[in-house]
C-alpha cells in the first residue's frame, strides 16, 4: 500500500464487499406501525446511561428514508448490506402476534436491496431484545432461548430464500459483558454470575436456531459474528502474560470454543469459581452446529496488564475517538490464528470502522484518518490471505454516523455523515475513496488495469 492509500492487492472476483449498519442506531421510528420496546430504548431512559442524554427515538430515521439510503449504498458500489432486524418491531413483545407493518418494512428493505443488485444481509439479534421479554428475565432466563428459535423461525421463512446471510447474534460478549457485567449497556446489570449465564443462553439460541432453520430448509448462509481481538501482555512479566491468557479466554476462546470444540476453556472457567454458567447435558452438542461462516468485528487489539498500568497509545500508535489504537497488524495476526485454532470455515470481516471527530464544511468531510485506518485494515486482510487465511469478504463500519449506544451521538463512525437535525447525508472523503478502492477492485479483476 502507497502513501495515497492505494492498495495493490487484488482480491478473488466473489470476495464480498460490504457496509454495515444495525436497526436501533439507524431506524427510529421508535414506537410507529406497532413496534413494541426495546431495552434500549428502556436504557436510554435511565439518567445518565447516555453520555449526550439522547436516545434512538430518531436517530437516522431510517425508517422513513430506507429507498434513498439503498440508493445511496448502490452508489457505493458494494455486493452486499448487513442490517439487524429489530425483534419488537416485527414482534413486539417478542412472543405472540407478529406485527405484520414491522415485517413489511423489512420486506421492502430485503426487495429494494435486491433490485439494486447488493445482497441481503441480515442479522436477527443487534441488542434490542423486546422489554416484555426482559421483564421475565431477559436472556438470563432460558425460556428467552426458544423464543429467540421462534422469531428466526418465522425471520428465516419470510426472508432466507432472498438474503444471502442470516447472522443469528451480533457480539454476545457486549450483551453478556457490558450488558449484565458492568451494567455499562441495556439492560444495565451488574452481576457477573448472570452475565455468564447469558453468554451461555445466547450461544444455546444461536445453535438452537442453526439447527431449526437447517431442519426447515433455510436457503441462506447461516453463522454468527464475534468481536475479537488479539490480546497481548503489557509487559513480559509471567504475571502479565497469564492475565492476558485468562483474558483471552474470556474474550475470544469463551464464543468459539463451545462452537467448535465442545466446552468453555478452562482458564475462564477457573477465573470464574462458583459464578461459572449452569450448562445442561445436551448443550454443548446444540451449540456446536456447523457454521456457514464465521463473521469477525474488528477494531482494535488488546493490551493486558495485571496490575491495570497499561494506557492505550503509550507504544506510539494512533488512537482513535473512541480512544483505541490503531493496531492493523492485529486484524493480520486475529485472522491467521482462527484459521489456525478453528479452520474449516469462511471468515467475513463484518465490522470495521473507526470514530473521528469529523469537521463538515459545504457538505464535505475530509476524513484523512478514517481513509487511511479502512485502507491498511483492508490490506491487513489481504495480508493474511497471502499467508493462507480464508476469508470471503468485508465490511465497513458504519455506512452512516449513527446512534453509538452508551455513547449517543457524540462519535461518529460513518463513512457517511448525517446532520442529525435536517438528516441530510453526505458522503465523506472516506466513502468516496472506498467507491473508488472498489472501481478499482473491478478493474483490476476484469484485466482492464494493473497495480501500479
Amino acid at each position: 500500500m502507497n502513501s495515497n492509500n492505494d492498495i495493490d492487492s487484488t482480491f478473488p472476483p466473489d470476495f464480498l464487499w460490504g457496509v454495515a449498519t444495525s436497526a436501533f442506531q439507524i431506524e427510529g421510528a421508535a414506537a410507529e406501525d406497532g413496534k413494541g420496546r426495546s431495552i434500549w430504548d428502556d436504557f436510554c431512559r435511565v439518567p445518565g446511561a447516555i453520555v449526550d442524554g439522547s436516545n434512538g427515538d430518531v436517530a437516522c430515521d431510517h425508517y422513513h428514508r430506507w429507498a434513498a439510503d439503498l440508493d445511496m449504498i448502490k452508489g457505493l458500489g458494494v455486493d452486499a448490506y448487513r442490517f439487524s432486524i429489530s425483534w419488537p418491531r416485527v414482534r413486539p413483545t417478542g412472543e405472540g402476534a407478529w406485527n405484520e407493518a414491522g415485517l413489511a418494512f423489512y420486506e421492502k428493505l430485503v426487495d429494494g436491496l435486491i433490485e439494486r443488485g447488493i445482497k441481503p444481509c441480515i442479522t436477527l439479534y443487534h441488542w434490542d431484545l423486546p422489554s416484555a421479554l426482559q421483564a421475565k428475565g431477559g436472556w438470563a432466563n432460558r425460556e428467552t432461548v426458544h423464543r429467540f428459535v421462534e422469531y428466526a423461525l418465522e425471520i428465516g421463512r419470510r426472508f432466507g430464500d432472498r438474503a444471502e446471510s442470516i447472522t443469528t447474534h451480533n457480539e454476545p460478549w457486549i450483551v453478556a459483558t457490558l450488558g449484565h457485567e458492568t451494567g455499562t449497556f441495556a439492560p444495565g446489570i451488574k452481576n457477573r454470575a448472570m452475565a455468564a449465564q447469558v453468554s451461555h443462553h445466547l450461544l444455546l439460541s444461536h445453535g438452537l436456531a442453526l439447527q431449526a432453520l437447517r431442519e426447515r430448509g433455510c436457503k441462506a448462509q447461516l453463522g454468527i459474528v464475534l468481536n475479537l481481538s488479539p490480546t497481548y501482555p503489557a509487559t513480559d512479566s509471567a504475571e502479565d502474560h497469564k492475565a492476558a491468557k485468562v483474558a483471552d479466554a474470556h474474550l475470544l476462546r469463551w464464543y468459539l470454543d463451545p462452537i467448535f470444540h465442545g466446552r468453555y476453556p478452562q482458564e475462564a472457567l477457573d477465573d470464574l469459581g462458583a459464578d461459572a454458567p449452569k450448562v445442561e447435558p445436551g448443550d454443548f452438542a446444540l451449540i456446536g452446529q456447523k457454521l456457514d461462516y464465521l463473521g469477525i468485528n474488528y477494531y482494535s487489539r488488546s493490551v493486558i496488564s495485571a496490575k491495570g498500568q497499561w494506557k492505550a497509545g503509550s507504544q506510539g500508535h494512533a488512537l482513535t475517538d473512541m480512544g483505541w489504537e490503531v493496531y492493523p497488524q492485529g486484524l493480520t495476526e486475529l485472522l491467521l490464528r482462527l484459521h489456525r485454532d478453528y479452520p474449516g470455515v469462511p471468515l467475513y470481516i463484518t465490522e470495521n470502522g473507526a470514530a473521528f471527530k469529523d469537521q463538515i464544511t459545504n457538505g464535505l468531510v475530509h476524513d484523512a484518518d478514517r481513509t487511511r485506518y479502512i485502507a491498511e485494515h483492508i490490506e491487513a486482510v489481504a495480508q493474511a490471505m497471502k499467508q493462507g487465511a480464508r476469508i470471503g469478504g468485508y465490511m465497513v463500519w458504519s455506512l452512516m454516523d449513527n446512534f453509538e449506544w452508551a455513547s449517543g451521538y457524540e462519535k461518529r463512525f460513518g463513512i457517511v455523515h448525517v446532520d442529525y437535525e435536517s438528516q441530510a447525508r453526505h458522503l465523506k472523503d472516506s466513502a468516496r475513496w472506498y467507491r473508488d478502492f472498489l472501481k478499482r477492485q473491478r478493474m483490476l479483476r476484469s484485466g482492464a488495469a494493473q497495480p501500479a
